[in-house]
């Protein structure tokens, strides 16, 4: 019997709400989380007799890895070693839980991954990457510079009029006198010029603060295209960054997505090795749509339940295609 295999924490509601579809599908699966790896699971991988072979213990139950033919990787937690008390030893632990799980994933090569296969989307989360292919692919884009020179903060400002925001080119939450802290997209003003000795100890992103119409988040499922117009301008907590929301104020709507940009999306997610991406654009007043990024995981279940789009279902729909696919017999090459 093939099986999909979810890989994502328990808590995760984006899973919740797409388990109904693959039940109504009749999608035999497995949801782990690596946070239970080694701690409150075993994995074995082993070549006995010329022959591979894979099994996760879970439960009390043990799984064969080699019956997934698809994976959901969504947003599963760290491995997680809690009984090993000496901090260091711990945490080696839980480093080769995590290097015994790239082996693992990589032997399981018949199966198709949702998003991707985790260590190539490290190699491809990046957001210059994502903005050199989407130049290539004609996509619109502002001029951009990521840098940690304090003398290419100034000649950024006066080239965008003095409307300059900096972004982060990674969403990893800090901590700030004790209290978790996340960056998000920032005006720079010019009182800001005088700090940017500052900008030394970390690279930035700078770009043009462009005017906005309104904004998009689209997510692409597969061939699939789901685009939700953010009035973002009706809120000024919203206005800068709409991932600071303000849901009472701000209105959310399925948006039609003109055919040649619908076309251009697909095609970035599957040249990036995607079956799952999330693009945000802005929309100027003069009609033009700004390609600003691409989330190799990301949040969907909001949008659908704002705007009605059924990106759950495109989501059961492909998972449950994935898993009906038939696997090789055997793994020849795992490289």
């Amino acid at each position: 019997m093939t099986v999909l295999l979810i890989i994502s924490s328990a808590r995760d509601d984006s899973v919740h709400a797409v388990l109904p579809g693959l039940r109504e599908r009749g999608v035999p699966l497995l949801w782990w989380d690596e946070a239970d790896y080694p701690g409150a699971s075993t994995l074995t991988t082993s070549l006995v007799g010329g022959h591979w072979r894979q099994t996760l213990t879970y439960r009390g139950e043990t799984y064969d890895l080699s019956a997934v033919t698809a994976v959901w990787d969504r947003r599963p937690g760290t491995p997680s070693a809690p009984e090993v008390p000496e901090p260091s030893q711990r945490a080696f632990a839980e480093h080769v839980a995590k290097v015994a799980l790239t082996g693992a994933y990589d032997l399981m090569v018949g199966a198709r991954w949702m998003p991707i296969r985790p260590h190539r989307g490290a190699a491809i989360d990046n957001k210059l990457l994502h903005l050199y292919r989407a130049v290539e692919l004609g996509f619109d884009v502002v001029d951009t510079v990521v840098t940690n020179d304090p003398d290419e903060l100034v000649p950024a400002w006066n080239r965008a009029g003095g409307r300059l925001i900096t972004k982060t080119l990674d969403a990893r939450p800090f901590t700030l006198d004790g209290e978790p802290r996340h960056l998000y997209t920032t005006v720079v003003p010019r009182r800001r010029l005088s700090g940017r000795h500052r900008l030394r100890h970390g690279p930035a992103m700078l770009q043009p603060n462009l005017p906005k119409a309104y904004e998009l988040r689209v997510t692409v499922v597969g061939e699939r295209v789901f685009a939700a117009r953010i009035d973002s301008q009706a809120s000024r907590l919203t206005a800068v960054d709409w991932r600071h929301y303000d849901d009472p104020n701000v209105g959310y709507s399925a948006y039609d997505l003109p055919p040649d940009v619908s076309e251009r999306c697909v095609r970035l997610v599957a040249e990036l090795g995607l079956s799952f991406g999330a693009l945000d654009f802005v929309v100027t007043p003069d009609g033009r749509y700004v390609f600003l990024e691409l989330n190799i995981g990301g949040q969907w279940a909001f949008v659908e339940m704002l705007t009605g789009l059924p990106i759950g279902d495109a989501i059961a729909d492909w998972l449950a295609d994935a898993t009906a696919r038939p696997r090789p017999e055997d793994p020849t090459d795992a490289r």
